[in-house]
């Protein structure tokens, strides 16, 4: 148990210092807004315990707002997978809201912008806007249409919206400075028109949609979300986040006479980068739809979904979360880190089993009868953790590795010669020699074994230098592994010149057929679904690694994938 309580970081500290002088009433409200264009990752995981975290800790509400203003690329596919994910990691939301909630009041407050001469329709390119905006030491320069007459931009604005004019042609700017060193306030636009997709909730009610920083900071003001944690690419997006919410209250938008005081704030964080892999939405979805991962839930993916059927449980996910911890600073998480934490979590609670990947038939020529039940713990010392039954016998698979026809003395596994070696839970035995096929390819072993030897007896105390897995040939299950690794083959893949998809691993799957023990025969039905999820057990196959039952698993057909191996092959 922990003696001492966990420091708080950047962001807690702002909360208390808040809660301490009395501001917003005292209230804690939070919310996270992803977009629903695509599956969340583990880099909005970070996101998620911080906005939910904040609300637990201090007693407050975190909303769940989908920024829902891009129809384009937007689905209810995504809406449900993300709600799924979010009380999936066991957290729960207060309300759900959508950006699309306010499109109406949003449209009107574009057009007291319009009225107030804050606000212009443009007809420019985006590559003559994006040309004119200059650069962080030079002035942009002001378009052709910055002067327009308010009438004249209130008509326009409206055609937009009554689809008159054609998608890509005319969008609503702010007019602010363009001068200004902070380039995100030279005149951005406030809406564009997109009619080449219905939205998922509104149809074809609207023509026009509203730009993030014209939605986002308005609907946390209409929410009255307190606290509105962003990560560090939004800090020069933060004055004209407070820019528009300053004109709505201007504009006579406040919720209460206290809105002036009792407002939206935004803090930022450093968002999370792992190596080894890409947290970008727009790269996961061409490795998607190119068929180069098998889907979003691909356990090569950094999704939580990918995640989770990987067989990384929620608890081991926040828990890698709490160790790296938030700061200002943007940085490198190693991904070794991610697997330890699942390590750490499955460390006492992932049952024991034998799984042989490249076996070889072992005969005890001196073990007489049909067979015997041997009992052994799930988890060696932790009886209370439950026992399993092994079937043994006079044939049994070892792993080929375990053996060798001429070994040095630095070898303490299976070699003819008198050394002794004990099979997990079983017996010590000694190798007598070999068969191989017509290429020398070695395809049985022959042993004999003691039978005064048995682990949990007297004898059974005898100790070896070696002791090597089994299954016993009769009653083993043939089941499928696949070997999951990091998805690129180079550490910061993003950071790298050329397309990102020729930096994938060859390597980071590799498929291969198995043999377990009889005691996993329970997993052979199709994976239980809940609520969207499946439902799976957790193993640590001896010497092998951490592995999960993967939902393609039939009744004909056993299908583990390793979540990770028991410890990092990739340190240098």
């Amino acid at each position: 148990m922990e003696t001492e309580e966990k420091s708080l970081n950047f962001i807690e500290q702002i909360v208390e210092k808040d809660l301490q002088e009395g501001k917003n009433s005292g209230r804690i409200q939070t919310r996270f807004p992803p977009e629903p264009n695509g599956y969340l990752h583990i880099g909005h995981v970070k996101a998620i315990c911080m906005d939910f975290g904040i609300a637990e800790r201090y007693n407050g509400i975190c909303n769940l707002r989908f920024d829902d203003t891009n129809p384009a690329k937007e689905d209810t596919e995504y809406v449900d997978s993300i709600q799924q994910d979010i009380a999936w990691l066991g957290f729960r939301w207060g309300q759900v809201y959508y950006a699309s909630d306010y499109f109406e009041q949003l449209y009107n407050l574009a057009i007291d912008f319009i009225k107030h001469g804050m606000a212009y329709v443009d007809e420019q390119t985006a590559e003559q806007i994006a040309e004119q905006k200059g650069t962080p030491t030079e002035p942009g320069v002001a378009s052709p249409y910055r002067d327009r007459p308010v009438e004249e931009n209130l008509r326009l604005f409206q055609a937009m919206q009554n689809g008159e004019i054609e998608e890509g042609k005319m969008v609503l700017r702010a007019k602010i400075d363009m001068a200004n060193p902070n380039m995100h306030f030279r005149d951005p636009i406030m809406y564009r028109i997109i009619t080449s997709h219905p939205h998922h909730r509104t149809g074809r009610r609207w023509n026009v949609y509203p730009m993030y920083d014209f939605a986002h900071g308005q609907s946390d003001y209409f929410e009255g979300v307190t606290h509105s944690i962003c990560t560090l690419e939004f800090v020069v997006h933060r004055p004209l986040y407070d820019y528009f919410i300053d004109r709505m209250i201007d504009f006579g938008y406040q919720r209460n006479p206290q809105d002036v005081e009792d407002r939206s704030h935004q803090f930022e964080f450093n968002r999370l980068n792992i190596s080894y892999t890409v947290m970008s939405k727009r790269k996961m979805l061409q490795l998607v739809k190119e068929g180069l991962v098998a889907g979003w839930d691909d356990p090569r993916m950094p999704t939580v979904c990918g995640l989770r059927r990987r067989g990384y449980t929620p608890a081991a996910i926040r828990a890698f979360i709490n160790t790296i911890g938030y700061t200002k600073v943007e940085g490198m998480i190693d991904y070794t880190w991610l697997e330890n934490a699942i390590r750490e979590d499955q460390k006492e609670k992932a049952p024991r089993v034998c799984a042989i990947f490249d076996p070889v038939k072992l005969v005890l020529t001196n073990y007489e009868g049909a067979g015997e039940d041997l009992v052994a713990e799930n988890i060696d010392g932790h009886p209370e953790l439950g026992t399993r039954t092994m079937r043994f016998g006079k044939e049994l698979y070892i792993e080929r590795q375990d053996f060798l026809e001429e070994a040095d003395k630095n070898f303490f596994r299976l070699s003819p010669g008198g050394r002794e070696v004990r099979l997990k839970n079983a017996y010590i035995i000694q190798a007598t020699g070999c068969e191989k096929d017509a290429e020398g390819k070695i395809t049985t072993v022959y042993a004999t074994y003691d039978p005064d030897s048995k682990s949990g007896t007297e004898g059974g105390n005898r100790k070896t230098k070696a002791t090597i897995n089994w299954v016993e040939c009769g009653t083993c299950i043939d089941a499928e592994a696949r070997l999951y690794d990091r998805l690129f083959a180079v550490e910061n893949p993003s950071a790298e010149e050329g397309d990102f998809r020729d930096l994938l691993n060859p390597n980071s799957l590799k498929v291969t057929n198995i043999k377990v023990e009889a005691a996993l025969r329970n997993e052979l039905h199709p994976v239980e679904i809940v609520e969207g999820i499946a439902q799976v057990n957790h193993y640590q196959f001896l010497k092998q690694g951490y592995f999960v039952v993967d939902p393609d698993t039939t009744a004909d057909k056993l299908v583990f994938n390793r979540t990770a191996s028991l410890k990092d092959n990739w340190q240098k």
